[in-house]
C-alpha cells in the first residue's frame, strides 16, 4: 500500500475549504455598502462626500445615522429636509415598519415642542414629554423623540402601533452624525460620475418595447 505523508495530505484538504470561503464572503453587508460602490474603487475623500451631500440638497454636518437593530436605511429615502436639512428613512427586513430620521438646524424648546407637527400625523394634537433630556412627543397614532445634537434637532418618528416606544427610544440613543464611511454609504453618487448609467439612446421613442439592436438610420458601427 501506498504511504501519502501528512505534509503532502494537507494542503489537498484544505483546498476546498478555501474554494468555498471565496464563494461565501458576506463582508460588504448592505449597511456598508457604499451608495456609489461603482462610482470609485476606494472610499470617496471627503470633499467628494460633501459635493454629494451637497447635490441632494444638504450639507455633511447634517447627515445622521442610526444603529437601530432590525432596521437598515432604505437608501433611496435619503434626501434633504426643509431649507438645509437630511432625511432618511430605516425599514425592517419586510417592510412592515419604518422609523423617519430628520436632522434641522435649531433647537426645540418647550414652548415650541407643542407647535411643531409630529411627522406624519396630519395635525394632530401634539402632546411632549421630557425623557431622559430628549423630547418624546405623540400625535394621533404616531410618536417621535427629538433630540439636541450639535446645534441640530434630530427627530425620529413613527407609527405607534408598527414601532413601539422602546424601540423608537432605542434608535433615537443611537443617532450620531455619520462617519466619513457612513456618508460613502449613505449618499447617492454625483450624477454623471463613473459607475452611475449613462442615459440610454437606444430607446424607442414612444412604447415600452425593448431596446433596438442595431444604430439608428444614418450612423455608423
Amino acid at each position: 500500500m501506498n504511504r501519502i505523508s501528512a505534509r503532502a495530505l494537507v494542503p489537498a484538504l484544505l483546498l476546498p475549504l478555501a474554494l468555498t470561503a471565496c464563494g461565501t464572503d458576506r463582508s460588504a453587508g448592505p449597511t456598508m455598502r457604499p451608495a456609489g460602490a461603482g462610482q470609485t474603487a476606494r472610499q470617496d475623500t471627503h470633499a467628494g462626500l460633501e459635493a454629494r451631500a451637497r447635490e441632494i440638497g444638504t450639507t455633511t454636518d447634517l447627515v445622521y445615522a442610526l444603529d437601530a437593530p432590525g432596521f437598515d436605511v432604505a437608501r433611496q429615502s435619503v434626501g434633504a429636509h426643509g431649507a438645509d436639512g437630511f432625511s432618511s428613512v430605516y425599514a425592517t427586513v419586510r417592510g412592515d415598519a419604518t422609523i423617519t430620521l430628520t436632522a434641522d438646524r435649531g433647537a426645540l424648546t418647550e414652548a415650541d415642542c407643542p407647535r411643531v407637527p409630529v411627522y406624519g400625523a396630519d395635525g394632530a394634537a401634539v402632546s411632549c414629554e421630557r425623557d431622559g433630556g430628549v423630547w418624546y412627543r405623540t400625535a394621533g397614532d404616531f410618536h417621535e423623540y427629538a433630540l439636541a445634537r450639535n446645534g441640530h434637532v434630530v427627530r425620529l418618528a413613527a407609527g405607534g402601533k408598527a414601532v413601539d416606544r422602546d424601540t423608537l427610544r432605542t434608535a433615537a440613543r443611537s443617532a450620531h452624525l455619520a462617519d466619513d464611511r457612513e456618508l460613502d454609504a449613505l449618499l447617492p453618487p454625483l450624477r454623471g460620475a463613473a459607475g452611475t448609467p449613462p442615459e440610454r439612446g437606444d430607446l424607442p421613442p414612444t412604447g415600452d418595447s425593448a431596446p433596438r439592436n442595431r444604430p439608428p438610420e444614418g450612423t455608423g458601427g
